[in-house]
């Protein structure tokens, strides 16, 4: 990527509908929650101070996402760790460097916070994305991940 038109920030409040924008590239089929819903669940990512949810904008045009929550920790001297989630570019805009870049500035946002480390799991197969994110800068293999789901 070498746009000098591209910014990454932290998104604000009236970011809401940019990033459902985005999150319709990030499955192709996704459970739908009530309009007060994703309100509660927006005003709770914008006010807590551990929760960083950070957007890619290329001309001013928001084209990349992922979240990152920090977690404070008792063990390796008390350092906290970090999770990425929600990691997505729009499909026009993907293969461009976006989402590395973007992926970047989530793992340096989290070192200047000690983390000792940083996680972050997917759910596709295929060798290219994984690639993708071990370009990135995650390591696969080092541990095994889990997944439980709340009982029908």
């Amino acid at each position: 990527m070498n746009d000098s038109t591209t910014t990454i920030r932290e998104a604000g409040e009236g970011d809401l509908e940019a990033v459902l924008a985005l999150y319709e590239h990030l499955h192709d089929a996704d459970e739908q929650a009530g309009e007060g819903e994703i309100r509660a669940a927006w005003k709770a990512i914008i006010e807590d101070r551990r929760t960083y949810l950070f957007i890619l904008e290329s001309g001013g045009v928001p084209v990349s996402t992922c979240m990152l929550c920090i977690v404070p920790n008792l063990t390796r001297r008390a350092r906290p760790f970090g999770i990425i989630e929600n990691v997505v570019t729009r499909r026009q805009d993907r293969r461009r460097g976006y989402a590395t870049a973007l992926l970047h500035h989530a793992l340096g946002y989290a070192w200047e916070r000690t983390c000792y480390k940083v996680m972050l799991l997917t759910g596709r197969k295929d060798e290219a994305v994984l690639g993708f994110y071990e370009g990135a800068g995650f390591v696969r293999g080092v541990k095994e991940g889990f997944i439980a789901y709340p009982p029908e």
